[in-house]
């Protein structure tokens, strides 16, 4: 599902790509994540983009189950900062675990796994898993697919607290790398987060530190950052779904499994989308963007070039609602937090919700005509943001436009 960092016209196009950068920069180029399908559609152990249920939510990250959204008892602030400078406080967040077993075998982990990750190189479609608890083996099921067939797999598949698992790859398929992760049970790592919630000019959110993000994943060894930020001035919005299980427990927990899959086994160092919106209508902060603006800018206002549409990055901001919308509708929480959070961003960007634009990829000077908030679907062959939710877009817009004024 990847697409190469420097968005050439000729490339296949993807369900998430790494930021535009210069080939030289490029992380390896395979599949991605956002767990949207080709169709036909996935199994309930669906790949990612995305991830499944996660474990039940803890008390070790409260500020967590915090209401995000609109405050409407704050006035809104209108300037091109975050957030005013106010208290901190420390929370506990559970460290992401993995482990990383010999390919071919039945890993007897040390903890129980929400999730395994699966590369390989060659073909992309096929595979088989099947998962180990302490009741025995399950039968073995089908990989999932993806909607891009890019040099090779790469799946976050769900694995409902396994303790063992074993992964075939299609055959012909070569280099099988897993790791499987835990994203809820782990070491607590602490640190600071706001007191209150920041805001996006009206609209409160969980800033990164809030849902848990490890900052040590966006760096190499050595210190350097994986995918420095670039800044673009926005074009457009694509809406997307994460393909994971819906009513996940614990959300945040959801979030940090897609940050470490994209960062680590994508090697994009960070995770795809600018913005991910949960079922109770709580607003995540996605791509890093430096710190010196709202979040997903800079101190300019120009937008953070994150990973969700293969070929036309740069200049298109992704909102990602948490769960499965092909066959269900967003949760009333999300639809009104996502169109809250794209009429804060139409104002500030001066975005027509109801136009349609000519995109210019800033990086390429490829094109696209597209609806100013448009779906996944609408770039590529995918069934991302969902049967359900592509149909409700037309919709949004006009919420939107009517939020606007």
């Amino acid at each position: 599902m990847a697409q190469p960092p420097h968005e050439s016209t000729t490339a296949q196009p993807s369900d998430a790509s790494p930021p535009d950068a210069s080939p030289s920069d490029a992380p390896p180029y395979g599949s991605a994540a956002g767990g949207h399908r080709r169709v036909p559609g996935l199994s309930r152990r669906g790949l990612i983009g995305a991830v499944c249920a996660a474990a039940a939510a803890t008390a070790a990250a409260p500020a967590v189950v915090a209401a995000a959204g609109r405050d409407h008892g704050s006035p809104a602030t209108e300037a091109p900062t975050e957030q005013a400078a106010r208290g901190t406080v420390e929370r506990a967040f559970p460290e992401t675990r993995s482990g990383e077993p010999a390919a071919g075998t039945v890993a007897a982990l040390a903890f129980p796994a929400g999730w395994v990750a699966a590369r390989w190189d060659g073909p992309d479609e096929g595979g088989r898993v099947r998962f180990s608890t302490p009741e025995g083996d399950s039968d073995w099921a089908p990989v999932p697919a993806t909607c891009s067939s890019a040099n090779g797999g790469a799946r976050l598949i769900a694995a409902d607290g396994a303790t063992g698992y074993r992964v075939q790859p299609p055959t012909g398929a070569r280099n099988l790398r897993t790791r499987a992760l835990d994203t809820t049970g782990g070491p607590r790592r602490r640190t600071r987060v706001p007191e209150e919630h920041p805001r996006l000019r009206s609209i409160s959110y969980l800033s990164r530190a809030e849902w848990g993000a490890d900052e040590s994943k966006r760096f190499r060894p050595d210190g350097t950052e994986i995918m420095p930020p670039a800044f673009y001035p926005l074009q457009t919005i694509t809406v997307h779904h994460t393909d994971t299980a819906n009513n996940a427990a614990d959300p945040a927990a959801v979030v940090r499994a897609i940050y470490d899959f994209h960062a680590v086994d994508n090697g994009w160092g960070d995770i795809g989308y600018q913005f991910l919106v949960d079922e109770a209508g709580r607003i995540y902060e996605g791509r890093w963007s430096g710190g010196s603006g709202m979040p997903g800018h800079d101190a300019r206002g120009n937008m953070v070039t994150a990973a969700h549409v293969g070929g036309a990055n740069s200049g298109n901001l992704g909102i990602a609602l948490l769960g499965n919308l092909t066959g269900r509708p967003p949760t009333e929480a999300a639809r009104t937090a996502v169109t809250e959070l794209c009429a804060a961003l139409a104002r500030l960007h001066g975005l027509d919700p109801l136009a349609r634009i000519r995109f210019v990829n800033p990086v390429d000077g490829s094109t696209r005509e597209v609806q100013s908030i448009s779906g996944h679907r609408d770039w590529m062959a995918t069934e991302c943001p969902g049967a359900v939710m592509y149909g409700e877009l037309a919709a949004l817009r006009t919420r939107v436009a009517a939020a606007r004024r």
